[in-house]
């Protein structure tokens, strides 16, 4: 991927917060979900309720898809990423306090979590392979698909 582009996607990153996040369910099932992230670079972090139905969904089979983007009143207006990643529920302590510091940079509501809040909570990393770079401002329905 060429800089242009990566400046485009890092742009798309910080301007956005909430993803809806598609795993496998166990009957084979996707299931997409809301989540807000932040990302160091590419690579995308969100924190869930340890007992999500995503988290189970992710040990199982990592490849994920997502999306992330806004409501546009005017469709040419739309730009946004869909991606094909791979996702990983964090056990290392160094990748798990990673994670909280890039979330906690963004959202300010982290530091207000409790510890009995923070012992409820999964960290999960998810890492791009395949982004399509959506631009309806260049026509309708535009994309630019791009290797990670």
């Amino acid at each position: 991927m060429n800089q242009a582009m990566r400046k485009r996607i890092l742009d798309l990153l910080k301007r956005h917060n909430i993803m809806t996040i598609a795993t496998v369910r166990k009957d084979g099932y996707p299931q997409a979900t809301t989540v807000t992230y932040a990302n160091d670079g590419l690579i995308i972090y969100f924190g869930c309720d340890r007992t999500a139905q995503k988290v189970r969904n992710i040990r199982r089979t990592s490849k994920v898809s997502l999306t992330i983007d806004r409501d546009y009143r005017n469709w040419s207006n739309i730009k946004g990423l869909a991606m094909a990643a791979d996702a990983q529920v964090l056990t290392d302590r160094a990748e798990i306090r990673h994670a909280t510091e890039v979330l906690a940079e963004k959202f300010t509501q982290w530091a207000e979590l409790s510890p009995v809040d923070m012992k409820a909570i999964k960290f999960v990393k998810v890492v791009p392979k395949l982004i399509s770079v959506l631009d309806y401002s260049r026509g309708f329905g535009h994309t630019d698909l791009v290797r990670a």
